[in-house]
């Protein structure tokens, strides 16, 4: 699913219009028609003050016809039109006097200073004075009323966009003047502003509503952003032949472990081999050795030379995918090992935790890593190699330069992880959940990417499918066992249950 800018929304408008055809009052009539009708569904107590703050534009002709429509359905509805200019969107116009003209409906257009209404808790607020066009922050009256309806108790359901956030950047926005809604009834695409962690307390939970955009303009329009779907990955996913064994299901490397971090290795070895590798060897030190052998028999280990921390370098030419970092630690020693391995390896590899760390230390050492090799920090380990970030939207750009310059796949972990393609792509996972945020989830990630390397996947299979199924499989988890509740081995336990979604 592609995600598009404020600009590009306005084109795909356009689009429409000109190659449906259709009017743009008739659009606008059909996406108001899809907002209604989810308003009436999720909010459909007759009872229920229905209170619409509208702008002079598209958004605000939205809200009209939103407005008319609850009336119609019988609904208590006031709407109030900001037209401090005097000069409205000709569908906001016509929109105003169609309400005008609709019984059990109040319209209150204000031209001047507005005596602001008394907002009960349980009234329904629909925010609909600004969407994708913003391009500045709030300010004057506007910035007074999103205020106001701050301050409320009331519940407030924003029209494709809260008011007061821009579609893409936020950096310089004043934060103080956007409105916080409880539900955001986005139109036909997400926007990207809407997939940051500092921008949910503005959107609450966003609902898609398809409203007929034209495809064909769609494909016209390009774009580096996507938000995977799951059909997408579910084509990924190869069906295992008939006649396959271990030899022919790929041997993974996993390097990892330090005395005390013991935990780390097991997690992603066991991760790693529910997602169906062949062979898995552990690289790691002595110290880790007999809690390894007795929590995961299942893998071949390989033990350092110094019983405390990885000191040497394995030879890595019998291995499909190699994985580094989990529970690693950062000795020097540690660090020139990791140095051979990159020296050595021509192979993609899968960089996590202190493996980051170490490069985030010898910098120079990230043209050492092989091509197509999969990164996957968390915003402060990413931050350790590019830098501090002022937000999401300069993160997501520095991940996304980091993946070029180097020619490998930075997966950029959070919720809506992002996968960063050597060729500028930005992949959006739509799966995971509050409750993977416990210790020992990347260590889980590393060993599914590493193995879905190791059987052949390529590097953005591997990451995009290795992503996903972590998600789903949390998300299953925190179903069952809820997400105050969950462990990173509660991901692994469920990683069955996960590929069995998948393969329908």
């Amino acid at each position: 699913m592609k995600i598009l800018t404020g600009g590009q929304f306005r084109e795909l408008d356009l689009y429409t219009i000109e190659h449906e055809p259709v009017p743009s009052l008739e659009l606008m009539e059909r996406a108001s028609r899809a907002i209604a009708d989810e308003v009436l569904r999720r909010w459909s107590d007759p009872a229920q003050r229905v209170m619409v703050f509208a702008g002079p534009g598209g958004n605000g002709g939205d809200g009209l016809a939103v407005a008319r429509m609850l009336a119609e359905a019988g609904r208590d509805v006031t709407a109030y039109l900001f037209n401090v200019k005097d000069h409205l969107n000709p569908d906001c116009e016509a929109n105003r006097d169609r309400l005008m003209q609709t019984e059990g409906a109040t319209l209150v257009e204000i031209t001047q200073e507005m005596v602001f209404p008394e907002l009960r808790k349980d009234d329904l607020v629909i925010d609909a004075l600004f969407g994708t066009g913003l391009s500045k922050p709030l300010s004057g009256g506007f910035a007074l009323v999103a205020n106001r309806l701050n301050q409320s108790h009331a519940t407030i359901v924003s029209i494709d966009m809260p008011s007061g956030l821009m579609a893409e950047d936020n950096t310089y926005n004043d934060t103080s003047y956007i409105i916080r809604a409880h539900a955001t009834l986005s139109l036909q695409l997400p926007k990207l502003s809407f997939l940051y962690a500092e921008n949910q307390r503005f959107v609450g939970d966003f609902t898609l509503l398809p409203i007929g955009l034209s495809t064909e303009g769609l494909d016209l329009l390009k774009s580096h952003l996507w938000l995977t779907e799951e059909a997408e990955v579910r084509a990924m996913l190869r069906r295992r032949l008939r006649f396959a064994h271990k030899g022919t299901m790929g041997h993974a490397l996993l390097i990892a472990g330090s005395r005390g971090m013991a935990g780390a290795a097991i997690l992603s070895a066991r991760a790693a081999l529910r997602t169906g590798v062949g062979k898995l060897t552990l690289h790691l030190p002595h110290a880790c050795l007999d809690i390894l052998q007795s929590t995961v028999p299942e893998a071949v280990i390989q033990m350092d030379l110094d019983p405390d921390i990885i000191t040497t370098a394995l030879d890595v030419n019998d291995y499909q995918a190699v994985g580094v970092g989990p529970g690693l630690g950062r000795d020097h020693h540690t660090a020139a090992a990791l140095q051979r391995y990159l020296s050595q390896q021509e192979a993609p590899m899968v960089i996590d935790a202190d493996a980051l760390n170490i490069l985030s230390e010898h910098r120079d050492w990230l043209d050492l890593l092989p091509p197509d090799s999969i990164l996957t920090p968390h915003p402060r380990e990413l931050e350790r190699i590019v830098g501090h970030c002022t937000g999401s939207f300069d993160r997501m750009n520095r991940a996304r330069n980091l993946a070029i310059a180097h020619k490998v796949f930075v997966v950029l972990k959070g919720h809506y992880t992002q996968i960063c393609t050597p060729t500028g792509d930005v992949l959006f996972n739509p799966t995971g959940n509050p409750g993977m945020a416990t210790p020992g989830s990347g260590d889980v990630l590393t060993g599914i990417i590493t193995s879905l390397l190791a059987q052949g996947y390529l590097p953005i299979e591997a990451a995009q499918l290795g992503v996903y199924l972590h998600g789903l499989a949390g998300d299953l988890a925190a179903e069952a066992l809820t997400e105050e509740s969950m462990l990173a081995s509660d991901i692994i336990n469920y990683l069955p249950t996960a590929f069995k979604r998948l393969k329908g």
